[in-house]
Protein backbone atom coordinates (compact mmCIF):
# COMPACT_ATOMS: atom_id res chain seq x y z
CA UNK A 1 0.00 0.00 0.00
CA UNK A 2 1.54 3.29 -1.08
CA UNK A 3 1.40 6.33 1.16
CA UNK A 4 1.43 9.70 -0.54
CA UNK A 5 2.19 13.09 1.01
CA UNK A 6 -0.57 15.45 -0.13
CA UNK A 7 1.50 18.51 -0.92
CA UNK A 8 1.55 20.92 -3.80
CA UNK A 9 4.73 20.85 -5.82
CA UNK A 10 4.81 24.20 -7.63
CA UNK A 11 8.49 24.06 -8.57
CA UNK A 12 8.00 22.29 -11.90
CA UNK A 13 5.21 24.66 -12.86
CA UNK A 14 7.37 27.67 -12.04
CA UNK A 15 10.19 26.24 -14.18
CA UNK A 16 7.90 25.72 -17.16
CA UNK A 17 6.55 29.23 -16.84
CA UNK A 18 10.02 30.78 -16.61
CA UNK A 19 11.20 28.93 -19.73
CA UNK A 20 8.09 29.97 -21.60
CA UNK A 21 8.45 33.60 -20.64
CA UNK A 22 12.14 33.70 -21.59
CA UNK A 23 11.25 32.68 -25.15
CA UNK A 24 8.52 35.28 -25.62
CA UNK A 25 9.81 38.33 -27.62
CA UNK A 26 8.11 41.14 -29.58
CA UNK A 27 7.17 40.52 -33.23
CA UNK A 28 7.91 44.09 -34.57
CA UNK A 29 10.71 45.07 -36.99
CA UNK A 30 14.26 44.26 -35.98
CA UNK A 31 15.97 47.54 -34.81
CA UNK A 32 18.23 49.18 -37.47
CA UNK A 33 21.71 50.62 -36.58
CA UNK A 34 21.89 54.41 -36.38
CA UNK A 35 24.79 56.91 -36.44
CA UNK A 36 25.79 58.32 -33.09
CA UNK A 37 28.46 60.68 -31.71
CA UNK A 38 31.72 59.02 -30.67
CA UNK A 39 32.02 58.17 -27.00
CA UNK A 40 35.08 59.53 -25.21
CA UNK A 41 37.29 57.00 -23.54
CA UNK A 42 37.05 57.10 -19.80
CA UNK A 43 38.86 55.26 -17.08
CA UNK A 44 36.99 52.65 -15.04
CA UNK A 45 35.77 54.35 -11.89
CA UNK A 46 36.91 53.01 -8.56
CA UNK A 47 34.20 51.03 -6.78
CA UNK A 48 32.62 52.80 -3.84
CA UNK A 49 31.25 51.11 -0.77
CA UNK A 50 27.51 50.66 -0.70
CA UNK A 51 26.14 51.82 2.63
CA UNK A 52 24.28 49.22 4.64
CA UNK A 53 20.55 49.74 4.44
CA UNK A 54 19.01 51.24 7.53
CA UNK A 55 16.78 48.57 9.05
CA UNK A 56 13.19 49.45 9.63
CA UNK A 57 12.41 49.80 13.31
CA UNK A 58 10.88 46.63 14.74
CA UNK A 59 7.21 46.84 15.49
CA UNK A 60 6.58 45.08 18.77
CA UNK A 61 3.23 44.25 20.20
CA UNK A 62 3.08 44.98 23.91
CA UNK A 63 2.48 41.83 25.94
CA UNK A 64 -1.04 41.21 27.10
CA UNK A 65 -1.15 41.56 30.88
CA UNK A 66 -2.04 38.45 32.88
CA UNK A 67 -4.91 38.46 35.33
CA UNK A 68 -5.89 36.02 38.03
CA UNK A 69 -8.62 33.44 37.43
CA UNK A 70 -9.51 32.42 40.95
CA UNK A 71 -10.69 29.13 42.48
CA UNK A 72 -14.26 30.37 42.60
CA UNK A 73 -14.34 30.91 38.82
CA UNK A 74 -15.33 28.06 36.52
CA UNK A 75 -12.75 26.48 34.23
CA UNK A 76 -14.74 25.17 31.29
CA UNK A 77 -14.07 21.71 29.87
CA UNK A 78 -15.09 20.35 26.46
CA UNK A 79 -14.37 16.83 25.31
CA UNK A 80 -14.53 15.15 21.92
CA UNK A 81 -14.33 11.67 20.50
CA UNK A 82 -12.32 11.20 17.29
CA UNK A 83 -13.81 13.27 14.48
CA UNK A 84 -15.38 11.75 11.39
CA UNK A 85 -13.10 12.42 8.42
CA UNK A 86 -15.56 11.09 5.81
CA UNK A 87 -19.05 11.84 7.15
CA UNK A 88 -20.94 10.74 4.04
CA UNK A 89 -19.23 7.37 4.32
CA UNK A 90 -19.72 7.07 8.08
CA UNK A 91 -23.36 8.17 8.14
CA UNK A 92 -24.57 6.82 4.80
CA UNK A 93 -22.35 4.63 2.65
CA UNK A 94 -20.35 2.40 5.02
CA UNK A 95 -21.63 -1.18 5.46
CA UNK A 96 -22.23 -0.78 9.21
CA UNK A 97 -25.69 -1.25 10.69
CA UNK A 98 -28.11 1.63 10.94
CA UNK A 99 -27.85 1.56 14.74
CA UNK A 100 -24.07 1.88 14.48
CA UNK A 101 -24.42 4.85 12.12
CA UNK A 102 -26.82 6.49 14.54
CA UNK A 103 -24.29 5.84 17.32
CA UNK A 104 -21.75 7.84 15.34
CA UNK A 105 -24.35 10.58 15.04
CA UNK A 106 -24.91 10.56 18.80
CA UNK A 107 -21.31 10.78 19.98
CA UNK A 108 -19.17 12.26 17.20
CA UNK A 109 -18.69 15.48 15.28
CA UNK A 110 -17.48 15.80 11.73
CA UNK A 111 -14.26 17.49 10.70
CA UNK A 112 -16.20 20.51 9.46
CA UNK A 113 -18.19 20.81 12.70
CA UNK A 114 -15.03 20.45 14.79
CA UNK A 115 -13.28 23.20 12.82
CA UNK A 116 -16.23 25.53 13.37
CA UNK A 117 -16.30 24.78 17.10
CA UNK A 118 -12.58 25.55 17.48
CA UNK A 119 -13.01 28.81 15.60
CA UNK A 120 -15.99 29.78 17.71
CA UNK A 121 -14.40 29.14 21.12
CA UNK A 122 -11.30 31.00 19.94
CA UNK A 123 -13.35 34.00 18.84
CA UNK A 124 -15.21 33.98 22.16
CA UNK A 125 -12.01 34.49 24.09
CA UNK A 126 -11.10 31.06 25.42
CA UNK A 127 -7.48 29.94 25.86
CA UNK A 128 -6.28 26.41 26.51
CA UNK A 129 -4.97 25.36 29.92
CA UNK A 130 -3.54 22.12 31.27
CA UNK A 131 -5.92 20.10 33.42
CA UNK A 132 -3.06 19.18 35.74
CA UNK A 133 -2.52 22.85 36.55
CA UNK A 134 -6.12 23.58 37.52
CA UNK A 135 -5.89 21.46 40.67
CA UNK A 136 -2.96 20.34 42.79
CA UNK A 137 -2.39 18.25 45.89
CA UNK A 138 -1.16 20.06 49.00
CA UNK A 139 -0.45 18.86 52.51
CA UNK A 140 -2.11 20.83 55.28
CA UNK A 141 -0.88 21.64 58.76
CA UNK A 142 -2.48 18.41 59.93
CA UNK A 143 -0.20 16.42 57.61
CA UNK A 144 -3.11 15.21 55.47
CA UNK A 145 -2.84 15.69 51.67
CA UNK A 146 -5.83 17.24 49.93
CA UNK A 147 -6.62 18.59 46.49
CA UNK A 148 -7.14 22.29 45.95
CA UNK A 149 -8.29 24.49 43.07
CA UNK A 150 -5.48 26.74 41.94
CA UNK A 151 -5.52 30.34 40.81
CA UNK A 152 -4.64 30.49 37.12
CA UNK A 153 -3.03 33.42 35.35
CA UNK A 154 -4.62 34.07 31.96
CA UNK A 155 -4.28 36.90 29.45
CA UNK A 156 -6.55 39.81 30.24
CA UNK A 157 -9.95 39.38 28.62
CA UNK A 158 -9.50 35.63 28.14
CA UNK A 159 -11.15 32.60 29.78
CA UNK A 160 -9.50 29.24 30.53
CA UNK A 161 -10.64 26.11 28.70
CA UNK A 162 -9.66 22.45 29.00
CA UNK A 163 -10.07 20.23 25.94
CA UNK A 164 -9.84 16.44 26.21
CA UNK A 165 -10.27 13.64 23.68
CA UNK A 166 -11.65 10.22 24.60
CA UNK A 167 -10.75 6.95 22.85
CA UNK A 168 -7.81 8.23 20.80
CA UNK A 169 -6.87 4.62 20.17
CA UNK A 170 -8.10 4.32 16.56
CA UNK A 171 -10.23 1.23 17.14
CA UNK A 172 -10.79 -1.29 14.39
CA UNK A 173 -14.40 -0.22 13.83
CA UNK A 174 -13.28 3.37 13.25
CA UNK A 175 -11.04 2.30 10.40
CA UNK A 176 -14.12 0.97 8.59
CA UNK A 177 -16.38 3.95 9.24
CA UNK A 178 -14.58 6.98 7.89
CA UNK A 179 -11.98 7.92 10.51
CA UNK A 180 -8.22 8.31 10.29
CA UNK A 181 -6.23 5.21 11.22
CA UNK A 182 -3.17 6.25 13.25
CA UNK A 183 -0.78 9.05 14.15
CA UNK A 184 2.65 9.11 12.54
CA UNK A 185 5.74 11.27 12.83
CA UNK A 186 6.43 13.04 9.56
CA UNK A 187 9.82 13.75 8.03
CA UNK A 188 9.27 17.35 9.12
CA UNK A 189 9.17 16.24 12.75
CA UNK A 190 5.47 17.04 13.09
CA UNK A 191 2.55 14.78 13.94
CA UNK A 192 0.46 13.65 10.97
CA UNK A 193 -2.52 11.33 10.69
CA UNK A 194 -2.64 8.35 8.36
CA UNK A 195 -5.89 8.08 6.48
CA UNK A 196 -7.39 5.81 3.83
CA UNK A 197 -10.02 7.26 1.53
CA UNK A 198 -12.88 4.74 1.83
CA UNK A 199 -13.97 5.37 -1.74
CA UNK A 200 -10.62 5.18 -3.58
CA UNK A 201 -8.62 3.16 -1.01
CA UNK A 202 -5.77 5.67 -1.38
CA UNK A 203 -3.75 5.89 1.84
CA UNK A 204 -2.10 9.21 2.62
CA UNK A 205 -0.90 11.47 5.42
CA UNK A 206 -2.91 14.51 6.44
CA UNK A 207 -3.20 17.17 9.11
CA UNK A 208 -6.70 18.22 8.06
CA UNK A 209 -8.84 15.19 8.93
CA UNK A 210 -7.90 14.28 12.52
CA UNK A 211 -8.86 16.09 15.74
CA UNK A 212 -5.30 16.06 17.10
CA UNK A 213 -3.52 17.34 14.01
CA UNK A 214 -6.28 19.87 13.32
CA UNK A 215 -5.78 21.39 16.78
CA UNK A 216 -2.00 21.41 16.25
CA UNK A 217 -2.48 23.29 13.00
CA UNK A 218 -5.04 25.67 14.48
CA UNK A 219 -2.65 26.66 17.26
CA UNK A 220 0.18 27.22 14.78
CA UNK A 221 -2.12 29.66 13.00
CA UNK A 222 -3.51 31.15 16.25
CA UNK A 223 -0.75 30.88 18.86
CA UNK A 224 -2.66 33.10 21.27
CA UNK A 225 -5.22 30.28 21.64
CA UNK A 226 -2.55 28.48 23.67
CA UNK A 227 -0.39 31.08 25.44
CA UNK A 228 1.61 28.42 27.27
CA UNK A 229 1.77 25.86 24.47
CA UNK A 230 -0.89 23.61 25.98
CA UNK A 231 -2.91 21.40 23.62
CA UNK A 232 -5.27 18.78 25.08
CA UNK A 233 -5.48 15.63 27.17
CA UNK A 234 -5.66 12.31 25.34
CA UNK A 235 -7.83 9.79 27.21
CA UNK A 236 -6.65 6.27 26.36
CA UNK A 237 -7.98 2.77 26.80
CA UNK A 238 -5.66 -0.15 26.06
CA UNK A 239 -7.60 -3.11 24.68
CA UNK A 240 -6.75 -2.25 21.07
CA UNK A 241 -3.46 -0.50 21.70
CA UNK A 242 -2.95 3.25 21.60
CA UNK A 243 -2.77 5.99 18.96
CA UNK A 244 -3.34 3.47 16.16
CA UNK A 245 -0.62 1.02 17.22
CA UNK A 246 -1.62 -2.45 18.45
CA UNK A 247 0.50 -2.44 21.60
CA UNK A 248 -1.89 -4.57 23.69
CA UNK A 249 -0.93 -7.95 25.09
CA UNK A 250 -3.02 -11.04 24.43
CA UNK A 251 -3.19 -12.96 27.69
CA UNK A 252 -4.98 -15.82 25.92
CA UNK A 253 -1.75 -16.69 24.10
CA UNK A 254 0.27 -18.64 26.66
CA UNK A 255 4.02 -18.46 27.10
CA UNK A 256 4.44 -21.88 25.48
CA UNK A 257 1.95 -21.27 22.69
CA UNK A 258 3.68 -21.55 19.29
CA UNK A 259 2.02 -18.27 18.30
CA UNK A 260 3.65 -16.36 21.17
CA UNK A 261 7.07 -15.54 19.56
CA UNK A 262 5.52 -14.00 16.45
CA UNK A 263 2.94 -12.13 18.54
CA UNK A 264 5.60 -10.73 20.87
CA UNK A 265 7.79 -9.65 17.94
CA UNK A 266 4.91 -7.83 16.26
CA UNK A 267 3.80 -6.24 19.51
CA UNK A 268 7.32 -5.01 20.25
CA UNK A 269 7.52 -3.48 16.77
CA UNK A 270 4.29 -1.59 17.46
CA UNK A 271 5.62 -0.42 20.84
CA UNK A 272 8.85 0.79 19.25
CA UNK A 273 6.89 2.61 16.55
CA UNK A 274 4.59 4.48 18.94
CA UNK A 275 7.26 5.69 21.36
CA UNK A 276 8.50 8.59 19.19
CA UNK A 277 4.87 9.60 18.58
CA UNK A 278 4.28 9.80 22.34
CA UNK A 279 7.50 11.76 22.86
CA UNK A 280 6.60 14.29 20.16
CA UNK A 281 3.06 14.72 21.49
CA UNK A 282 4.44 15.49 24.94
CA UNK A 283 7.00 17.91 23.50
CA UNK A 284 4.24 19.84 21.74
CA UNK A 285 1.82 20.29 24.63
CA UNK A 286 -0.24 17.09 24.73
CA UNK A 287 -0.70 15.04 27.89
CA UNK A 288 -2.44 11.80 28.81
CA UNK A 289 -5.15 10.36 31.02
CA UNK A 290 -6.65 6.91 31.62
CA UNK A 291 -9.99 5.82 30.18
CA UNK A 292 -9.53 2.39 31.84
CA UNK A 293 -7.95 -0.49 29.91
CA UNK A 294 -11.17 -2.12 28.76
CA UNK A 295 -13.51 0.90 28.64
CA UNK A 296 -15.33 -0.61 31.61
CA UNK A 297 -18.45 0.74 33.27
CA UNK A 298 -17.22 1.60 36.76
CA UNK A 299 -20.79 1.56 38.04
CA UNK A 300 -21.77 -1.65 36.29
CA UNK A 301 -23.28 -4.44 38.37
CA UNK A 302 -20.89 -7.00 36.87
CA UNK A 303 -17.83 -4.79 37.29
CA UNK A 304 -16.85 -5.54 40.86
CA UNK A 305 -13.82 -4.30 42.76
CA UNK A 306 -11.67 -7.23 41.65
CA UNK A 307 -12.43 -6.42 38.02
CA UNK A 308 -11.54 -2.77 38.54
CA UNK A 309 -8.23 -3.79 40.10
CA UNK A 310 -7.32 -6.14 37.22
CA UNK A 311 -8.26 -3.56 34.63
CA UNK A 312 -6.34 -0.73 36.32
CA UNK A 313 -3.18 -2.79 36.72
CA UNK A 314 -3.36 -3.88 33.11
CA UNK A 315 -3.78 -0.26 31.97
CA UNK A 316 -0.65 0.65 33.88
CA UNK A 317 1.32 -2.27 32.41
CA UNK A 318 0.29 -1.75 28.79
CA UNK A 319 -0.49 1.98 28.53
CA UNK A 320 0.93 3.81 31.52
CA UNK A 321 4.30 2.15 30.93
CA UNK A 322 4.38 3.91 27.54
CA UNK A 323 2.78 7.32 28.13
CA UNK A 324 4.11 7.84 31.65
CA UNK A 325 2.35 8.54 34.94
CA UNK A 326 -0.99 10.33 35.03
CA UNK A 327 -3.28 11.47 37.83
CA UNK A 328 -6.33 11.80 35.57
CA UNK A 329 -9.07 9.20 35.11
CA UNK A 330 -11.88 9.76 32.61
CA UNK A 331 -14.92 7.61 33.40
CA UNK A 332 -16.06 5.47 30.44
CA UNK A 333 -19.74 6.14 29.70
CA UNK A 334 -19.50 8.91 32.30
CA UNK A 335 -20.36 6.24 34.89
CA UNK A 336 -19.29 7.21 38.40
CA UNK A 337 -17.64 4.51 40.57
CA UNK A 338 -19.95 3.05 43.20
CA UNK A 339 -22.83 5.05 41.71
CA UNK A 340 -22.01 8.34 43.41
CA UNK A 341 -18.49 9.73 43.74
CA UNK A 342 -19.70 13.05 45.08
CA UNK A 343 -21.57 12.26 48.25
CA UNK A 344 -19.68 9.12 49.17
CA UNK A 345 -16.36 7.37 48.67
CA UNK A 346 -16.97 3.73 47.82
CA UNK A 347 -14.46 0.87 47.55
CA UNK A 348 -13.85 1.29 43.82
CA UNK A 349 -13.14 5.00 44.17
CA UNK A 350 -10.94 4.32 47.19
CA UNK A 351 -8.83 1.83 45.23
CA UNK A 352 -8.48 4.13 42.21
CA UNK A 353 -7.38 7.01 44.44
CA UNK A 354 -4.85 4.81 46.25
CA UNK A 355 -3.54 3.70 42.86
CA UNK A 356 -2.61 7.32 42.13
CA UNK A 357 -5.55 9.01 40.44
CA UNK A 358 -6.50 12.42 41.81
CA UNK A 359 -8.70 14.00 39.11
CA UNK A 360 -11.83 12.02 38.24
CA UNK A 361 -13.77 13.28 35.21
CA UNK A 362 -17.32 12.38 34.25
CA UNK A 363 -19.77 13.93 31.77
CA UNK A 364 -22.49 16.46 32.54
CA UNK A 365 -24.40 19.52 31.46
CA UNK A 366 -21.83 21.99 32.80
CA UNK A 367 -18.21 22.14 33.92
CA UNK A 368 -19.00 21.22 37.50
CA UNK A 369 -16.14 20.37 39.89
CA UNK A 370 -15.95 19.43 43.54
CA UNK A 371 -12.94 18.94 45.80
CA UNK A 372 -13.68 15.99 48.06
CA UNK A 373 -13.12 16.54 51.77
CA UNK A 374 -12.70 12.96 52.99
CA UNK A 375 -10.00 11.93 50.50
CA UNK A 376 -7.44 13.68 48.30
CA UNK A 377 -9.40 13.82 45.05
CA UNK A 378 -11.43 16.13 42.84
CA UNK A 379 -14.38 15.15 40.69
CA UNK A 380 -15.41 17.17 37.67
CA UNK A 381 -17.76 17.07 34.72
CA UNK A 382 -17.13 17.80 31.07
CA UNK A 383 -19.43 18.99 28.31
CA UNK A 384 -19.67 16.95 25.12
CA UNK A 385 -20.09 18.60 21.73
CA UNK A 386 -21.59 15.84 19.56
CA UNK A 387 -24.69 14.95 17.62
CA UNK A 388 -26.75 14.51 20.77
CA UNK A 389 -26.15 18.05 22.02
CA UNK A 390 -25.91 19.71 18.60
CA UNK A 391 -29.41 18.41 17.87
CA UNK A 392 -30.53 20.19 21.03
CA UNK A 393 -30.94 17.43 23.59
CA UNK A 394 -34.16 17.15 25.62
CA UNK A 395 -36.44 20.04 24.84
CA UNK A 396 -33.66 21.86 23.00
CA UNK A 397 -32.00 22.74 26.31
CA UNK A 398 -28.51 21.76 25.15
CA UNK A 399 -28.43 24.77 22.83
CA UNK A 400 -28.40 26.96 25.94
CA UNK A 401 -25.90 24.78 27.80
CA UNK A 402 -23.36 25.29 25.01
CA UNK A 403 -24.24 28.85 24.03
CA UNK A 404 -21.13 30.28 25.74
CA UNK A 405 -19.04 28.24 23.27
CA UNK A 406 -20.98 28.30 20.00
CA UNK A 407 -24.38 28.45 18.36
CA UNK A 408 -25.29 24.81 17.74
CA UNK A 409 -27.57 25.79 14.87
CA UNK A 410 -24.56 27.21 13.02
CA UNK A 411 -22.33 24.23 13.77
CA UNK A 412 -24.35 21.11 12.94
CA UNK A 413 -24.20 19.76 9.39
CA UNK A 414 -27.74 18.47 8.86
CA UNK A 415 -27.09 17.85 5.17
CA UNK A 416 -24.80 14.90 5.86
CA UNK A 417 -26.10 13.61 9.20
CA UNK A 418 -28.95 11.06 9.43
CA UNK A 419 -32.41 12.57 9.16
CA UNK A 420 -33.17 12.39 12.86
CA UNK A 421 -34.43 15.92 13.41
CA UNK A 422 -33.57 18.54 16.02
CA UNK A 423 -35.24 19.72 19.21
CA UNK A 424 -34.42 23.40 18.83
CA UNK A 425 -36.57 25.90 16.99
Amino acid sequence: MKIFWKRMLPLSLALVLSLSLSGCGGKGKEPQPTESAPVAETSTPEPTATPDPTPDPEVTTPPVPLVAWGPEQVVEHLFFHPVIAYPKWGFQDCPSSQSQKEGLDDWMVTVDEYNKILQSVYERGYVLVNMNEVWSEVTGDDGVPRMQRNTLMVPEGKKPLIISFDDTNYYDYMLEEGFTSKLVLGTDGEIWAQCTDPYTQETFLTQDLDAITILDKFIREHPDFSPNGVKGCLSLTGYQGILGYRTQNDIDIGANDPRRPAFDANRQAEIDAVKPIIARLKETGWYFGSHTWGHINLNGDRVDLAWVKRDTIRWQEEVGSLVGPTHILFYPHGARPDGDDWHKTGPKFQFLQEFGFRIFASVGINSFSYVKQDISAVICDRLHPDGTTLRGGPGGMAVGWYSQFYNAKEIIDLDVRPKLGVTWQ
